[in-house]
């Protein structure tokens, strides 16, 4: 039987803390569950304490596997960063794990990163879709990208650039419902908006903050932009994500500036979680997007 260092065993630890059970970390760690088992029992010999509550079904962590898990985590990100800054010196390279909406990843960042793997091989990408901010260090991300004003000071941020706003609709909902020719005529149409985040749902306008009332919803913005291709109503949406549709006429301005601009929602970051100096392959990849990003 081989054995597990004490690394592995906090490795395979945050696993099951983050996945929420001994297989789902197996998995992901591509590991026996029986080893993860070992690893976590040996921990709570250590400690003297139990770690997780184990039912047939859950595997919830105590009160003092909450607190390990918070002082352990960051000491691993500490070791890793100066593991790899050893290994490679200030050549790019390791695992990077991206976090950004869907959109954002579909419209931008994927078409970029056949340039990207050209120029650093040695980097390991992890793409990640997250609709919602996410927590950086719990969800073992290197990068998010964030649309819209930033609420989290305790990372740092690097603005990317800014992504006007356009309210939008399909050439065959403009025949078929009529163009609105001022603020006042938007009510009267289908509004397409975000599900369970009203403030998505405040159009920043000229006029005034108009807080709209969906006749359809979706989660993500490029489920939105279907609906809109498809015909179903006006909605908001980012440059970054449409240019293309306005360039082919697929989609079509409705009341162009009558959106507010500049507006901190147009702002787009990365930002990333950092204790000490910024690793090459975060430095590297935030560069290339500062440089490449069409938005």
């Amino acid at each position: 039987m081989a054995i597990i260092s004490q690394t592995e065993q906090l490795e395979m630890l945050l696993a099951v803390y983050d996945t929420g059970s001994f297989s789902a970390a197996a998995k992901a760690l591509d590991c026996q569950v029986a080893k993860v088992s070992r690893a976590v029992q040996a921990l709570e010999q250590q400690l003297g304490c139990s770690l997780f509550s184990r039912t047939t079904r859950r595997v919830l962590p105590t009160e003092e596997g909450h607190r390990f898990v918070a002082q352990v985590r960051p000491g691993l990100a500490l070791l890793a960063e100066a593991e790899a800054q050893i290994r490679f010196a200030d050549t790019p390279a390791g695992r990077l794990r991206v976090d950004a909406a869907s959109p954002f990843m579909l419209h931008q960042l994927v078409p970029l990163l056949g340039e990207f793997r050209t120029l650093y091989p040695q980097i390991e990408l992890q793409l990640m879709s997250s609709e919602n901010m996410i927590d950086l260090i719990e969800k073992r991300t290197d990068v998010a990208i964030r649309i819209g004003a930033l609420t989290d000071s305790n990372l740092h941020a690097r603005l990317l650039g800014r992504s006007k706003l356009h309210l939008v609709a399909s050439p065959q909902y403009l025949a078929r419902r009529g163009v609105p020719q001022q603020v006042a005529d938007l009510p009267a149409h289908a509004l397409l908006g975000f599900a369970d985040n009203a403030r998505l749902n405040q159009w920043p306008l000229t006029t005034g903050e108009l807080q709209i009332t969906p006749s359809i919803s979706a989660s993500s913005g490029e489920t939105l932009r279907q609906l809109c291709l498809a015909g179903h109503g006006i909605t908001l949406l980012s440059q970054f994500m449409i240019a293309k549709d306005l360039q082919s006429g697929v989609l079509q301005q409705v009341l162009p500036g009558a959106v507010q601009s500049p507006h901190p929602r147009e702002q787009v970051h990365a930002v990333y979680y950092q204790q000490q100096a910024v690793a090459p392959r975060i430095r590297c990849f935030i560069d290339f997007l500062a440089s490449r990003l069409q938005l």
